[in-house]
């Protein structure tokens, strides 16, 4: 008899149980990977780019992804993309603020106020016409920050603090 088949790592829902003592469900592990996190993450895509005409954006758009990102942990493992862990999640953060407030001063520097939204008319072979305005950017910005403090606040449980933002070699 293997270690994973004995009695105390078997639970009544079928699944095993891990050295910490969570149960993991294969049903569940393989409905949240192969299913749902590419539906949300799907839906998300479609409620942040249709944000700036309608309701979502990039907030909405990221609480989705982030709700992704629950249900990995929610089933016994760490949040990840394609299989790779996401360790870093600080630099999705400077990204998501870059982009934000870079999109927020642009008119400055052509005489416009802040925010102020602008749009491009692209001709795209197979597809026609699409539009692109530049609030999509802000939203893209929100989007990213949304996603991060999400996964920073996922991986600071059970953590210290000072292995979240990077800096374990200060302590």
């Amino acid at each position: 008899m293997t270690t994973s088949d004995h009695p105390e790592n078997i639970s009544n829902s079928g699944g095993t149980r891990n050295p910490s003592g969570i149960v993991k469900s294969a049903i569940l592990d393989e409905l949240v990977d192969r299913w749902l996190s590419k539906v949300a993450v799907l839906v998300a895509i479609y409620v942040t780019f249709r944000g700036h005409n309608a309701p979502g954006g990039g907030f909405a758009g990221g609480l989705i992804v982030g709700g992704v990102f629950v249900l990995q942990y929610l089933t016994g493992r760490e949040p990840h993309v394609r299989f790779r862990a996401i360790l870093r999640p600080t630099r999705l953060l400077g990204l998501g603020l870059l982009l934000a407030l870079g999109t927020t001063a642009a008119p400055l520097f052509v005489d416009a106020t802040p925010l102020e939204s602008h749009i491009w008319k692209l001709d795209v072979p197979l597809i026609g016409e699409v539009k692109v305005v530049s609030s999509m950017f802000f939203d893209l910005g929100v989007f990213f920050v949304v996603v991060a403090v999400v996964l920073m606040i996922l991986l600071s449980l059970g953590t210290r603090q000072s292995t979240v933002f990077g800096d374990e070699d200060a302590a």
